[in-house]
């Protein structure tokens, strides 16, 4: 993944179009960034710009995992590192603010398990009740604290992280993620949040299933005609 001269043209290319699918995936709109891990003390950060306009010329940042960030490296990148520093399994992350997402946190929530989608968050996803944005290092080692080993976090109402082994699962549980909040609403807006069943415990763990290439067909359906 990483040459003497910085990161290969390959992976360059792969967070460039983990990037566009956050935003042709209506996950994120002018705001966000998503993460590679290149080895045990770095990682490749998107470009500093809206994801869907990140084109197929626009180089990432090289971020270490301790230490400042890189000039012109965007503030919440932080988290990015607070949580590679923790997680050695953590393979990529999405930074993101999705409108489901978004619109749950306004109430104060995060999504259930409710269906197949929201079965890789169970039993919950935490919920860091700040509204100010993250950009400094004891606020991102709160939220890397908090998220813990689990697969997303929700930042009040500054969308949310994904972590997951690799760029697949992280854009994989972004999707999930959105939809799972989406189910959550409607629940919601039925009045039967309370009484409506939850997938909990074994049943959740067995339906939360990475078999039958179910992140890279994720991966396939919001990359589909990606410019690279």
């Amino acid at each position: 993944m990483e040459t003497a001269t910085g990161p290969d043209e390959a992976t360059q290319r792969r967070v460039r179009q983990m990037a566009r699918a956050l935003g042709r995936g209506g996950l994120s709109g002018p705001f966000g960034h998503c993460s590679v891990r290149l080895d045990g003390r770095c990682c490749l950060v998107c470009a500093p710009k809206p994801m869907l306009a990140v084109g197929p010329g626009d180089a990432g940042s090289v971020v270490p995992f301790e230490g400042p960030l890189p000039a012109g490296v965007l503030g919440e990148v932080r988290i990015h590192q607070q949580i590679y520093q923790r997680r050695p399994e953590a393979g990529a992350i999405c930074r993101f603010i999705s409108p489901q997402v978004t619109a749950l946190a306004a109430l104060g929530r995060t999504p259930r398990a409710r269906h197949g989608f929201g079965s890789y968050f169970a039993p919950a996803v935490p919920f860091w009740p700040q509204a100010a944005l993250v950009r400094d290092d004891v606020a991102a080692a709160g939220v890397a604290e908090l998220i813990g080993a689990g697969p997303a976090i929700v930042l009040n109402v500054n969308g949310a992280v994904t972590v997951g082994r690799s760029a697949e699962q992280a854009l994989a549980l972004a999707w999930f993620l959105e939809d799972a909040a989406r189910v959550e609403l409607a629940a919601l807006a039925a009045g039967l949040a309370e009484q409506a069943p939850l997938l909990q415990g074994e049943v959740a763990a067995q339906r939360a299933t990475w078999e039958g290439r179910i992140a890279e067909r994720i991966w396939d359906f919001l990359t589909l005609n990606d410019p690279e």
